[in-house]
């Protein structure tokens, strides 16, 4: 529950009285209903944006090689491996003393549920050339840049392979390119091994994300109101 107050009163003596409690000030509510809106269409881009690399068949991002690869070895659908994979991440929370948020959950939901019928609909772009191919993967990583510095932009809590390298940062002190080195380098090689696409693309990704999701972050956090209150001299 939002537990925002209005801002305070300030009297001319700079004295400030404190709202009524209760009252979910107009401002914080449109900012909840901004932040909401931001975080489901992240995450329905970031769908796409898997839905994207996967069609072009170059190289999926690092959990999807993982995740292609077991969908292939038991014929589940992508979305459905994709939802019980961060279901055992978010198990991988509690050791952790991770807490999940409602972006966490939205997350897991969204994501899954979409990536199925976006897949559906990239796999009407026949036949689709080399060039065709090399666009899409740029367009799909793109994408996802967008899409990630809008979820995480909200504040809202963090996907569950985010919270999952925080929370290891958090409890050994490593860095987070150490440990996003290894997660990641664990579930590519292990999701290659298992029949996922690994290539260029996922090379790709794994150069260029960072440094695009650092660009377009701060464009796209929702900050808190300014409520510091002054006085005039």
């Amino acid at each position: 529950m939002n537990n925002e107050l209005s801002p305070p009163v300030v009297f001319p003596s700079g004295i400030a009285a404190p709202a009524a409690e209760g009252r979910a000030p107009r401002w914080a509510t449109r900012r909840l209903t901004h932040r909401s809106l931001q975080l489901v269409a992240g995450l329905v881009l970031f769908a796409a944006s898997i839905a994207m690399l996967v069609r072009a068949g170059l190289g999926n991002m690092p959990w999807d090689v993982l995740s292609q690869g077991i969908s292939r070895q038991l014929g589940w659908s992508f979305g459905t491996v994709t939802i019980t994979l961060s279901v055992v991440v978010l198990i991988g929370w509690i050791p952790l003393r991770q807490r999940p948020g409602s972006g966490t959950v939205a997350n897991v939901i969204v994501i899954g549920l979409l990536v199925d019928p976006f897949l559906a609909l990239a796999r009407l772009i026949e036949p689709l050339p080399l060039w065709g191919a090399v666009a899409l993967t740029a367009g799909g990583i793109l994408t996802n840049g967008v899409a990630t510095a809008c979820y995480i932009g909200t504040r809202l809590g963090p996907g569950p392979r985010d919270g999952l390298m925080t929370g290891i940062v958090g409890r050994t002190g490593a860095s987070v390119r150490l440990v996003r080195f290894g997660i990641e380098g664990v579930v590519v090689i292990g999701g290659w091994l298992l029949g996922g696409t690994l290539g260029l693309g996922t090379l790709a990704y794994a150069v260029l994300i960072g440094p695009l999701v650092h660009e377009l972050l701060p464009r796209f956090t929702v900050r808190d109101r300014d409520r510091v209150a002054t006085t005039a001299p």
